[in-house]
């Protein structure tokens, strides 16, 4: 199909602004064909471009993906290097795109935890792109829901013993405000690819209303 076919049955006046996707099964689409898991990812990349692209052509204003979970440090050492690297390469391939399309670079979760080449590489691609106005593009990276409320959780108890917020000012928006998407509204739609019914820790708070559709089809 065309692009332009693919665009032509959009209605953009009834566009999500904010989409979130769980892109699963990199590993199981690799399996399938015999290759190993990194073949998968490096498939995987290609389609976040495809989906980029398109959402950035239509007119969507948020994309987030869940790239890589808390829980994913747990896989093996070289599988987690090789992710790590695809996301260097990733960035440094993509950046001057990004500044041409005005796509914002942002991130969620635990950067810390990043080797310093994959970390250095996120925040140079953040730093460059922080004044584009177009599509804001989101990685969840070394990111879970629940870590994430707790530290909400943590700042607003730091602020009540501060006394800059009085207990009884603790609401649904001072807590959401604490969040790491407070610049961003909760997502209107979540996708999930491999035929997996969950959410997996993601945005567990910022979903609360999200509509929630779900395919077999493997991410790549």
């Amino acid at each position: 199909m065309a692009e332009n076919d693919s665009q032509a049955g959009v209605d953009r006046t009834r566009l999500p602004r904010h989409i979130a996707v769980i892109m699963d099964g990199n590993g199981r689409w690799a399996a399938a064909r015999r290759r190993p898991r990194i073949f998968g990812h490096h498939a995987g990349v290609a389609t976040v471009d495809r989906i980029v692209t398109y959402c950035r052509k239509i007119g969507v204003e948020y994309l987030t993906l869940y790239s890589f979970s808390e829980e994913n440090w747990a896989r093996p050492a070289d599988e987690v290097g090789a992710l790590m690297g695809i996301l260097k390469e990733y960035l440094k391939k993509e950046l001057a795109r990004m500044l041409k399309e005005g796509i914002r670079f942002n991130t969620i979760g635990d950067l810390t935890r990043l080797p310093p080449f994959a970390r250095e590489a996120v925040e140079d691609a953040v730093a460059r792109t922080a004044d584009r106005t177009g599509m804001t593009l989101t990685l969840a990276l070394s990111y879970g829901a629940r870590q994430e409320i707790v530290e909400a959780a943590r700042r607003i108890a730091r602020d009540v013993a501060a006394g800059t917020l009085a207990p009884d000012a603790v609401d649904e928006a001072a807590f959401a405000s604490r969040l790491s998407t407070a610049a961003m509204p909760d997502p209107d739609l979540m996708i999930r690819t491999s035929g997996e019914l969950r959410i997996s820790n993601f945005l567990l708070w910022q979903s609360a209303y999200s509509e929630l559709w779900f395919t077999d089809k493997f991410w790549p």
